[in-house]
């Protein structure tokens, strides 16, 4: 059932996405019979209307917070002050046990009836660009542009608007919802929010993550990656007085050559890069150093511990070959130093929580056309065994983790509006339906 004050509102968006939507919901299983009848509970129910006309009557406000949150700076590892601020906003909307963890997370709980699953929905703080990087939102022809402006400000202000919504309709849920901004999502920050929150938390059934624009891209599927530094040394010298000393950028070099042939499958797509060099000190010096900044990632954690056993083992064939040339052993020597982990798991396509996103899309005259892996926050209860998704927040945009990103509030509500439905049919409405999210 669709809401009918929504059909001309979304019409339009509907109609845009008709051509790539059919191909991909042919592929999935039928909505379940359990979730079907949990949704049409809820569409009839009029909290949930007067929830989802909040927000899109929320929009304006939603938009105004995204570009607030925005131009406050929050680089990797300096989230502090952005955090600070979402804490206070959260409190705000009357979540009294809103806290900072010991990791920098923003976290709050808005309790349920006490008799259902419980279910994180997140958006990350953070943002991939440096200190110092001018965040200041600027506007022309309806979009919005600056760092950070989509992934996540959009998400951060998304979930804030349904927390308002919620509040305004007094619903109560069966189970508890954990609203939460986390730190260390980008780069670097190696999922390190997250990964302290479970750490902590062993009770969670369920997570949502509030990443991205696109409310027809559902990720239910983590892509992993792991990143290395690799890092030759010897003892260099003078590049004629002591000519004959194995090189650690020949050594380097002997690797790169080695890595770029590697072969990887197409399905489950796998992938690598050396993404940076460096060595030496001087173009007359063998050089004592040299270091490859090395990205693999895969779909399946089968294929990326594979990946990564072979890459490896050519980097040490390559120190091995270049001491082999000047008839020395153990000169130079490798070291390898971990610099990422991002778990790869599978998604089911028959999952409680990839149907309850499906017909919450329906109800607000969209479907899903892409139902995909990628690296996000959801990669970690993926790895665990916990339901995730990563959704969309509405609105378009494009430019991300670039200088140039943008954003642009088109049909903007829609987000929030499939978020919320999809949250209220996993935990449930008291006294409305039953959750479709079972509890581990």
């Amino acid at each position: 059932m669709k809401f009918p004050t929504l059909r001309a509102s979304v019409l339009a968006c509907a109609l845009c996405l008709a051509g790539n939507v059919f191909a991909q919901a042919a592929s999935l299983p039928p909505i379940n019979a359990a979730t079907e009848s949990a949704y049409s509970q809820l569409a009839a129910n009029p909290a949930v209307k007067k929830a989802l006309d909040f927000l899109k009557a929320d929009d304006e406000h939603t938009l105004k917070e995204q570009v607030e949150l925005t131009e406050i700076p929050a680089p990797p590892f300096k989230e502090a002050v952005r955090a600070a601020e979402y804490l206070k906003r959260m409190k705000a909307l009357g979540l009294a046990d809103a806290r900072i963890d010991g990791e920098g997370n923003v976290v709050a709980t808005r309790k349920g009836s006490g008799r259902g699953p419980t279910l994180v929905v997140s958006a990350h703080l953070d943002t991939v660009f440096p200190e110092g990087t001018d965040v200041k939102v600027k506007v022309r022809d309806n979009k919005y542009y600056a760092p950070g402006i989509g992934d996540d400000g959009r998400g951060l202000a998304s979930l804030l608007s349904i927390v308002r919504a919620l509040n305004d309709s007094k619903m109560r849920t069966v189970g508890d919802i954990v609203f939460m901004g986390t730190v260390g999502e980008e780069e670097l920050g190696d999922l390190r929010g997250v990964k302290a929150f479970f750490r902590e938390h062993r009770n969670i059934d369920g997570f949502i993550s509030f990443d991205g624009q696109d409310i027809t891209r559902v990720v239910n599927a983590a892509t992993g990656s792991r990143r290395f530094r690799i890092i030759y040394t010897g003892p260099g010298g003078h590049s004629f007085g002591a000519f004959g000393l194995p090189s650690a950028t020949h050594a380097m070099g002997r690797a790169l050559a080695k890595i770029s042939e590697v072969r990887t499958p197409a399905n489950p797509k796998t992938t690598f890069t050396v993404g940076t060099v460096k060595g030496g000190t001087s173009v007359n010096a063998i050089a004592a150093d040299a270091e490859i900044g090395l990205d693999m990632r895969s779909n399946s954690a089968v294929e990326l511990k594979k990946l990564e056993e072979q890459i490896l083992k050519l980097a040490r064939d390559a120190a091995d070959e270049e001491n082999a040339r000047w008839n020395q052993k153990d000169v130079i020597k490798v070291e390898f130093k971990l610099v990422g982990d991002r778990p790869a798991g599978d998604g089911s396509p028959d999952s409680a929580m990839l149907h309850a996103a499906r017909k919450a899309l329906t109800l607000v005259g969209a479907e899903a056309r892409s139902v995909t892996a990628s690296s996000t926050d959801s990669n970690l209860p993926i790895s665990l065994g916990i339901p995730a998704l990563t959704l969309g927040s509405g609105g378009v945009g494009g430019g991300s983790h670039g200088p140039g990103e943008w954003y642009s509030p088109v049909n903007a509500w829609l987000g929030p509006q499939s978020e919320l439905l999809t949250i209220l049919g996993l935990v449930g409405v008291e006294g409305v339906s039953q959750p479709l999210l079972p509890k581990r």
